[in-house]
């Protein structure tokens, strides 16, 4: 059954230090949201593709993924000023699809993290379908933090994209907006309204070139990787 597709694009560009949003930067042929769309028009089975935008960037946003798309679509909803907000806007415009059971799973992608492949985005969304959700997931290395710390061996940074069972995704955050409760990321609101059901969250082995760009200092070593 084919899955859906949420690339949450809401975001800033004020840790990069760029006056526009981050998603928006150019990179190699395009930009950092162009890359991130590239990758997930190429995996088969994702059917519908939501572009999760700051109000008043939809035709920045146009503009920067319509030379990618080809004859790919993409719906675009205004995101609102949460993480959390911004899910659920998406999975509301996505809604309908999940009822009629014309998607299975929802994946789950940060824009601003450009390199995924699409072999990572078949991966989560097939242990997805498998086991109820699938967060990749990368060793953290070389990592100190002010106290000249570094990581205890075995600790793991968590990545996008995210992929989940539609039903769970979508009951779980309708259980959230009745409640007045906000997650900080998707598998945490899952958590909190799955207790007990038997869903369970797998992990996807990735590595640290599937980067976020938060810094400027990433946006070069994003550029250096794919060599531009």
């Amino acid at each position: 059954m084919p899955s859906a597709l949420v690339v949450l694009a809401a975001g800033s560009g004020s840790r990069v230090g760029a006056d526009v949003n981050k998603v928006l930067l150019p990179l190699a042929d395009t930009t950092v949201l162009g890359l991130s769309l590239r990758a997930a028009l190429e995996v088969e089975d994702v059917r519908r593709i939501v572009l999760v935008v700051r109000p008043g960037e939809q035709d920045a946003v146009a503009e920067a993924v319509v030379p990618v798309l080809g004859t790919g679509e993409v719906l675009v909803v205004e995101g609102g000023a949460t993480r959390h907000a911004s899910e659920w806007a998406a999975i509301s415009a996505l809604r309908a699809d999940i009822e009629a059971g014309e998607v299975d799973v929802v994946a789950i992608h940060d824009g601003a993290r450009p390199l995924a492949s699409p072999e990572l985005f078949s991966a989560t969304i097939g242990v997805a379908r498998e086991v109820g959700g699938a967060i990749p997931v990368a060793p953290l290395t070389g990592v100190a933090n002010r106290a000249g710390l570094r990581p205890h061996p075995g600790v793991v940074g968590v990545q996008t994209p995210q992929a989940f069972r539609a039903a769970d995704l979508l009951g779980a955050h309708t259980a959230a907006a009745a409640d007045g409760f906000e997650a900080t990321d998707t598998a945490a609101c899952l958590a909190a309204y799955t207790e007990g059901s038997g869903f369970r969250i797998a992990a996807v082995p990735s590595s640290s070139l599937n980067l976020k760009v938060t810094f400027v200092e990433d946006l070069a070593t994003a550029a250096a990787l794919l060599g531009s």
